[in-house]
């Protein structure tokens, strides 16, 4: 049996040494490096997708991988891909390094400079760990596999363009469609989810800042269950806690969560931080929320560069929402596009803040009426990424969702557009 492996150095010349070494070692197909870590899980996710087999059965994983630290990494891989083992490829052979890598999910380890045999021993091994699993997954065991749920992060341009609102009705629409769904305020400073859904719970994503591995059961302590449906994992009241929340534990949230919920919706206001930069790394689908004015516009801008500076999200990987638009302005969505160079919404939500008036004022915006042209265009949008479903189970855009009245009215109006 050949054993396929995927190799993940960042470093050129490291890569090469790996490339040599394996084709090397006999019954092998390596495949070429990858060099950084989001390269690393698009290409396992998109395998994933295609079938079971079709996922190289190690992957190697060098200590100069980024921007995702080789044993973050290793985590991720091992959560969301089971049935690959994962090998470290690192200068540090220390038992305290070893006993790290194996919790973190890795099936061994490889000391530098490397030894064919020690390679070659440390490959078969992980490659007969992954053929077991996959043999045990063919039986039919509910084991999970591939790519997880879907993540989208919600960020602001700058504050008050209608982030929150944004999040909380796209994982409502989700969830009303017939999916699993969460979301989670990543505001660490400023988040008013619970605000905005009446909600009372002194738990939050801080509280797991102490815990070293992030279990189901820890996890269901600290999410709220919102009588909407919704798994909530709230910000915390008191600001300063927002410095306990690391890069690493978001991953180990998000990774967590992505397992558990069909769709994961995250509040990622307006600021950026490690915490929510390392969410919207891991994203499928991040969203950027503006209103067409000039100063929002420009700050838009300013986020996609900085996030493109920082080799979290390129600009033609983010989708811009157009917030409080009305036809006669004149900053069209169009020439939002055109300035941020990145892909606008069809789905533009209209300035009516009357319409939530009421509900926010009473922070009970999951009463918001179906027959608001805001609730309709934000549905629409979550329909148009590929968030809700019909009763049978198929996604269908702006569809209508189990205990909702036809969203876009008995006229069929466009969402998007103004009375």
């Amino acid at each position: 049996m050949t054993t396929r492996i995927l190799p993940a150095v960042g470093d050129p010349d490291a890569a090469r040494s790996v490339t040599t070494l394996l084709g090397q070692l006999p019954d092998t197909e390596p495949a070429a490096p990858v060099g950084d870590s989001t390269s690393l899980l698009d290409t396992l996710a998109r395998l994933a997708a295609e079938s079971l087999d079709e996922l190289p059965e190690v992957v190697l994983v060098h200590e100069r991988i980024g921007p995702v630290p080789a044993l973050e990494l290793i985590r991720e891989v091992a959560l969301r891909f089971p049935a690959v083992g994962v090998v470290l490829v690192t200068s540090d052979a220390s038992p305290g390094l070893y006993s790290a890598a194996m919790d973190s999910g890795a099936r061994g380890l490889v000391g530098l400079p490397m030894s064919y045999e020690v390679l070659a021993q440390r490959i078969q091994s992980a490659a007969g760990w992954s053929a077991g699993v996959r043999r045990h997954l063919g039986q039919g065991a509910e084991v999970l596999t591939g790519p997880g749920g879907t993540v989208v992060t919600v960020s602001g341009a700058k504050g008050g363009v209608g982030t929150t609102v944004t999040a909380i009705q796209l994982a409502l629409a989700a969830q009303a469609s017939g999916h699993t769904a969460a979301l989670i305020d990543l505001d660490l400073q400023s988040g008013d989810v619970a605000s905005y859904l009446d909600v009372q719970f002194r738990r939050s994503v801080a509280d797991l800042s102490a815990i070293q591995d992030i279990s189901p059961r820890v996890l269901q302590d600290a999410l709220f269950s919102h009588e909407t449906g919704l798994g909530l994992l709230l910000a915390p009241a008191e600001g300063e806690r927002a410095e306990d929340v690391s890069d690493r534990l978001v991953r180990q949230i998000v990774s967590a969560l992505r397992h558990r919920y069909e769709i994961v919706v995250i509040d990622c206001g307006t600021h950026m931080t490690t915490a929510n930069a390392a969410a919207i790394e891991m994203a499928d689908t991040t969203l950027l929320v503006t209103t067409p004015d000039v100063v929002t516009v420009r700050a838009t801008k300013r986020m996609v560069r900085l996030w493109d500076r920082l080799q979290i999200r390129k600009a033609e990987e983010t989708v811009t929402v157009v917030n409080r638009h009305t036809r006669n302005t004149e900053i069209q969505p169009s020439l939002v596009e055109k300035i941020t160079a990145t892909r606008v919404a069809r789905a533009a939500v209209p300035a009516n803040f009357k319409e939530l008036q009421a509900v926010v004022d009473a922070g009970r915006l999951q009463d918001l009426e179906p027959k608001s042209t805001v609730k309709q265009a934000l549905w629409s949008l979550a329909g148009e990424l590929g968030l809700v479903k019909n009763a049978q189970g198929s996604e269908r855009p702006g569809g209508r969702f189990r205990g909702e009245r036809a969203p876009f009215g008995a006229g069929g109006r466009r969402p998007g557009r103004a009375k």
